[in-house]
């Protein structure tokens, strides 16, 4: 496929942007915004984002986001709780902090053993069931997803790293689906996810 072929098919399939999908992206957007603020909205804003997406993940068979964006939404009510703790004195318990290096190793096991386990129930849904699966690309843009949700809760800066590689994963997986402007959604993600790093480094680092 040339670059005029795919520039003209972003065109069209952009105009077929449902206003369920243009939702999903905004509040997607602006959940993203507050995490990197720091601010407590961002669980709020993210779980409307969330049901949405598990609505559009099982409607283009896309088994492994779709699951990822039911444990985004359990999770978004775990850290929403995390991150309004106060202690006596009204500070907030919670802080960003870098993860230790045996949390580090606990991160890549967890991904690596999720990766495995989604690869080889994605693979044998295709066979059976969803023939437009992607299982190598759904399974690694779920696996870090799970994995980066997971330490944001906790206030990890290493959340972000995981956040940049389930983007840069994304953006083609949902191109090639037809949901171009949820592609064009996780570039500006991308950049959020650059941004969100650069300043939860300078936060832990204060």
């Amino acid at each position: 496929m040339s670059f005029s072929e795919i520039l003209d098919q972003f065109v069209s399939q952009l105009r077929e942007t449902t206003p369920l999908e243009f939702v999903g992206v905004i509040a997607g957007i602006v959940s993203v915004w507050f995490s990197r603020k720091e601010h407590i909205l961002v669980y709020p804003t993210g779980l409307i984002n969330t049901m949405i997406y598990v609505y559009l993940s099982f409607k283009f068979h896309l088994i492994g986001e779709a699951t990822v964006n039911i444990y985004y939404t359990i999770m978004s009510l775990y850290g929403w709780f995390l991150w309004s703790r106060r202690n006596e004195q009204h500070e907030h318990v919670l802080r960003v902090t870098f993860s230790s290096r045996s949390m580090v190793f606990k991160q890549l096991a967890f991904f690596i053993a999720l990766y495995a386990a989604l690869y080889f129930a994605l693979t044998s849904l295709k066979n059976n069931f969803f023939d437009g699966v992607i299982p190598w690309g759904d399974g690694f843009a779920t696996a870090t997803a799970f994995t980066g949700m997971w330490l944001m809760a906790r206030k990890k800066v290493e959340s972000w790293y995981w956040w940049i590689a389930t983007n840069i994963a994304s953006i083609p997986l949902y191109f090639v689906k037809g949901l171009v402007f949820t592609s064009v959604y996780y570039v500006v993600l991308l950049a959020m996810a650059f941004w969100g790093l650069n300043e939860w480094r300078k936060r832990a680092h204060a």
